[in-house]
C-alpha cells in the first residue's frame, strides 16, 4: 500500500502555520503494515510546484487509481487536480479544473463517480465538475453553484490585508472568522446521495441541500441546524463523518473543541429520493432537518482552556467501533468507543482517552488500509508520526517511526498493487504456466492453508464469544445500553451472556462466515487453474 502525504506551501491561505514551506507540494511514500515505517517513493516533479500551491485536501477515486488535489488561495479561485496513480507510486497528471471559488478546502465524489463537489471555504461556494466514471478525468467546467452567501462579498479582510489568522481561537480571531458564512465540507449522506451536508463555520450551522445525483444538481436548500447546544458561545462545525452501519453522524465543532452527535433519520432520506425522482415538489421537505442532536462530547480535558486548541479532523475508524479526534494546540489524539448496542445509547460515545502526537498541530490524520495503524501530520513541527492501532481496546501506541516532511497537512491513503501482484499481460511479460500436476500440488498445499485458516478463525472467534460479559447495574438487572463489551472483569459484577453478547456474538460469526466464504471462492480460483 502506497501512503501519500499532502505537503503545504505557506502563502496565501487563512490560517498561519509555523511550520518550515515545503519546496515540494507532493509526497508519496510506500507504507509497510509489517511494522508501521514508510519508505519514500516519489515527489511531485519540480515544475509542477508554482502550479500547485498549498495543496489542501485530496480525495482518490473509489475505483480507479486516480487522485483529486485541490488548492487552497484566497486571493484566486483554487484548482483541482487530477493524478493517475502508477504502481510504482509516481503520479502523472491527467487533467486539471477550476473549483469556481476561493480557498478550496474539501472534494466529495459522489456515488455514481460522474461528479466531484468541491468546497470552497473562503467565500463558502459550493460546485459540481463533471468527470468520466471509466478514466476519472474532467469532462466539462463547473455546472452547478449553491452560495450560502447569496453572492455577498467577505467582509472579513485577508490575513496579509490586516486579518487575523484562521489558526487563532481568541475572541478577536473568533469574531472575524464567523463575520461570513464559511464552507467547511459538503458529505452526501451515505443512504440515497441526495442530501449534502455541509458544516458553516462561520455560522455554526450545517446546511442540508438537495442533491440530484443523475444531474449533478445542487437545487437548493432543506433545512439548516445548530452544530451544537447552543451555549451562545462559537462552535465552529468543520467536518462531518457518518457511521459506516449505524444511522448516526458525527460533527467536530472546531471552536469549542467538541463532537456532536446526531442521530439520522434514514425513512426521512428515502421519502426526499422518492419524491425527488418522482418530479413531486420538494417544498414539503423544507424547514425539517435529517439530523437530531443527541450528545454533545468534549475533545479535550476538563482542565486544558479551550481558546488554546481548535480540532482538526474527526474520522470514525472502519471497523464502527471508535470515533477518532484530532487536537491542535493540545497536540493529541483523542479516541471515543461507539456504543453499538442498545436503542437508547446507540451511537453515543465514551472517551477512551488522550494520545499526544509526537508534535505540534496535528491537522490531519489517517488509518492505514487494514485500520491498525495511525499515521499523524503534524503540520508545525514538519513531522509524520505513525502510532499502531489497538482494535480491542481503541488505544495508539507510538511506533518509534517518525519522518520529517515539511508542514505536512494532509495524509491520503490508498491501496495500490505491485506490479508481480498485476496482470502479467498488462506489462508485456508472458504468463506463467503450470502442467496438471504442478496445479494439483500447488491446489493441494493452498487447501491446507485454507483450512488452517478456517480452523484458526473458529477458534479466534469462539474465544471471543466466550469471553464476552456484561456489568450488572446496582439492582441486579443487566446494562444492555452501555455498548462496553467486553467490560473489565471484577468478581460479582457481571453476568453470563444476554441478548446484548448475543448481536456481539452474532456480529462475530458473520464476520467468520464472511471470511469462510472469501476463501471458498479462493478455492475456486484453484479449481479453475488446475482445469487450465
Amino acid at each position: 500500500m502506497y501512503s501519500l502525504l499532502i505537503i503545504l506551501k505557506l502563502n496565501t491561505e487563512a490560517h498561519g502555520p509555523r511550520g518550515t514551506e515545503s519546496k515540494h507540494p507532493l509526497y508519496v511514500y510506500r507504507f509497510h503494515p509489517a511494522d508501521g515505517s514508510m519508505v519514500l517513493l516519489h515527489v511531485l516533479d519540480r515544475k509542477e510546484c508554482d502550479v500547485v500551491v498549498n495543496p489542501a485536501f485530496s480525495r482518490v477515486h473509489a475505483a480507479l487509481d486516480v487522485l483529486y488535489t485541490c488548492t487552497e488561495d484566497i486571493e484566486n479561485n483554487g484548482q483541482i487536480f487530477a493524478y493517475s496513480i502508477l504502481p510504482n507510486g509516481k503520479l502523472i497528471k491527467i487533467g486539471q479544473a477550476d473549483a469556481g471559488g476561493t480557498s478550496t478546502c474539501y472534494l466529495t465524489i459522489d456515488k455514481a463517480q460522474r461528479h466531484i463537489i468541491a468546497t470552497n471555504y473562503w467565500n463558502s461556494t459550493l460546485t459540481v465538475i463533471p468527470i468520466c466514471p471509466k478514466k476519472g478525468e474532467f469532462t466539462g467546467s463547473v455546472k452547478s453553484v449553491h452560495d450560502p452567501n447569496h453572492g455577498k462579498k467577505v467582509v472579513a479582510a485577508p490575513k496579509k490585508c490586516g486579518g487575523v489568522n484562521h489558526s487563532h481561537n481568541d475572541e478577536s480571531t473568533v469574531k472575524q472568522r464567523q463575520s461570513d458564512p464559511h464552507s467547511h465540507a459538503l458529505v452526501l449522506d451515505p443512504f440515497v446521495g441526495c442530501v449534502a451536508y455541509v458544516p458553516d463555520l462561520g455560522k455554526d450551522l450545517i446546511r442540508e441541500i438537495l442533491y440530484h445525483p443523475e444531474d449533478g444538481n445542487l437545487m437548493m436548500e432543506l433545512a439548516v441546524l445548530p452544530s451544537g447546544l447552543c451555549t451562545g458561545m462559537p462552535d465552529g462545525p468543520r467536518y462531518i463523518e457518518f457511521h459506516p452501519f449505524l444511522e448516526t453522524a458525527y460533527v467536530v465543532n472546531e471552536l469549542s473543541s467538541t463532537i456532536a452527535v446526531f442521530s439520522v433519520n434514514k425513512s426521512r432520506l428515502q421519502e426526499i429520493r422518492q419524491a425527488l425522482f418522482a418530479q413531486e415538489t420538494m417544498d414539503n421537505f423544507k424547514g425539517e432537518s435529517t439530523l437530531k442532536l443527541v450528545q454533545s462530547i468534549s475533545t479535550l480535558p476538563e482542565a486544558f482552556p479551550q481558546s488554546l486548541n481548535t480540532c482538526g479532523r474527526v474520522c470514525v475508524h472502519p471497523s464502527g467501533r471508535f470515533v477518532v479526534v484530532s487536537n491542535r494546540g493540545h497536540e493529541s489524539i483523542t479516541i471515543y468507543r461507539v456504543c453499538i448496542h442498545g436503542t437508547k445509547n446507540r451511537g453515543k460515545l465514551k472517551q477512551i482517552g488522550f494520545f499526544h502526537t509526537r508534535g505540534e498541530t496535528p491537522r490531519h490524520f489517517q488509518f492505514d488500509s487494514s485500520g491498525q495503524y495511525l499515521i499523524v501530520a503534524n503540520q508545525d513541527s514538519d513531522c509524520i508520526s505513525v502510532f499502531s492501532f489497538n482494535l480491542s481496546s481503541g488505544e495508539i501506541k507510538f511506533t518509534g517511526n517518525t519522518y520529517h516532511v515539511p508542514s505536512p497537512n494532509f495524509v491520503c491513503c490508498f491501496p495500490v498493487m505491485d506490479r508481480q501482484d498485476r496482470n502479467p499481460q498488462e506489462f508485456g511479460s508472458p504468463l506463467t504456466t503450470l502442467n496438471v500436476a504442478e496445479a494439483t500440488e500447488l491446489k493441494g498445499a493452498l487447501d491446507r492453508h485454507l483450512n488452517m485458516e478456517i480452523s484458526q478463525s473458529t477458534v479466534d472467534v469462539t474465544r471471543q464469544i466466550s469471553s464476552l460479559t456484561v456489568e450488572r447495574k446496582d439492582d441486579g438487572s443487566v446494562d444492555t445500553d452501555s455498548g462496553e463489551l467486553p467490560v473489565k472483569l471484577e468478581e460479582g459484577n457481571f453476568v453470563p451472556l444476554n441478548s446484548a453478547v448475543d448481536e456481539e456474538k452474532r456480529l462475530l460469526l458473520a464476520n467468520l462466515d464472511a471470511a469462510k466464504n472469501e476463501i471458498v471462492e479462493l478455492k475456486k480460483i484453484v479449481s479453475d487453474l488446475k482445469k487450465t
